[in-house]
């Protein structure tokens, strides 16, 4: 097998060794995250650095990045061009404020929401979750949100 024909892989084989689905392989491709090209045959082939940016991408996404912003990430990234550890350096360094924000919010909604008592009514003075400094309040009584007042 020449190294040119080893750089090339069919759809099957990218789903089997990156561990998603053959549909999620499609779904990243239209999504404009990864690119392959149609063989004489029309069969689908990707370059072997596919394998790498699914990998990025499957990591980022567990980390909750949305995927526009991982693409955006990708986008000046030729597609047959395999990720290095700078490349994800690059990444990590663009996406740590995003993540540092979420852990905090998340955080702050997991102490704050031992205090809920979960009534609904969306206007309590002390609803730090759904209605801080009261604001609903000021809009009259009840779950203002709820009745369109």
């Amino acid at each position: 097998m020449s190294s040119s024909v080893s750089q090339v892989l069919a759809v099957g084989d990218v789903a089997r060794r990156s561990g998603v689905a053959v549909s999620t392989v499609h779904f990243y491709e239209k999504q404009g995250l990864i690119a392959g090209w149609r063989t004489a045959g029309n069969q689908r082939r990707y370059h072997r650095s596919v394998l790498r940016r699914i990998a990025i991408i499957r990591i980022a996404q567990r980390a909750g990045i949305p995927l526009a912003i991982i693409k955006d990430a990708l986008a000046d990234m030729p597609h047959d061009h395999v990720p290095t550890a700078a490349d994800w350096r690059n990444f990590t360094d663009a996406w740590t404020g995003m993540l540092n924000e979420r852990i905090r919010s998340l955080t702050q909604l997991r102490d704050q929401i031992l205090s809920c008592i979960g009534c609904g009514c969306l206007s309590l003075d002390e609803c730090p979750l759904r209605n801080p400094m009261d604001e609903l309040g000021r809009s009259g009584p009840g779950p203002r949100r709820l009745i369109g007042g």
